[in-house]
């Protein structure tokens, strides 16, 4: 079983969310709430420099599995009374060894404090190599 690393925007699924969220970054993008769809996603579309990212995990760290949800989609898929409430948006870990949990791999603090989409990418990379 691989490793997943579960992205969780800070922000619910759908279209008219999609559509909401993009009209926010336009209108008042100080106070757009979701820093790692700030750094993964442009207005409209996936920044390039991400997807190319993202899509070399496959081969760079094959024993990682990269999956990304929604709060609305990770509370539903994960529900459970046991789950502790997370701070959104953040990037969870889930291991062979921590197969009934999750641990934190980037809190949305740390999430907060970072400010471009190359530094987003060093600051995973980093962490990757250690799982």
């Amino acid at each position: 079983m691989k490793s997943q690393l579960i992205f969780v925007y800070n922000a619910n699924s759908g279209k008219l969310n999609a559509w909401l969220d993009s009209a926010h970054k336009i209108i008042s993008p100080k106070t757009y709430e979701c820093r790692l769809c700030d750094l993964t996603y442009g207005i409209f579309k996936e920044n390039a420099e991400w997807a190319r990212f993202r899509e070399s995990v496959t081969n760079t760290y094959p024993s990682i599995e990269l999956k990304f949800l929604h709060i609305d989609e990770f509370e539903k898929e994960y529900a459970s009374k046991w789950l502790p409430k997370y701070e959104y948006p953040c990037i969870l870990l889930k291991t062979p060894e921590t197969d009934s949990g999750f641990e934190i791999f980037m809190s949305a603090g740390e999430m907060n404090e970072i400010t471009t989409t190359p530094d987003l990418i060093n600051a995973l990379e980093s962490k990757m190599k250690a799982i």
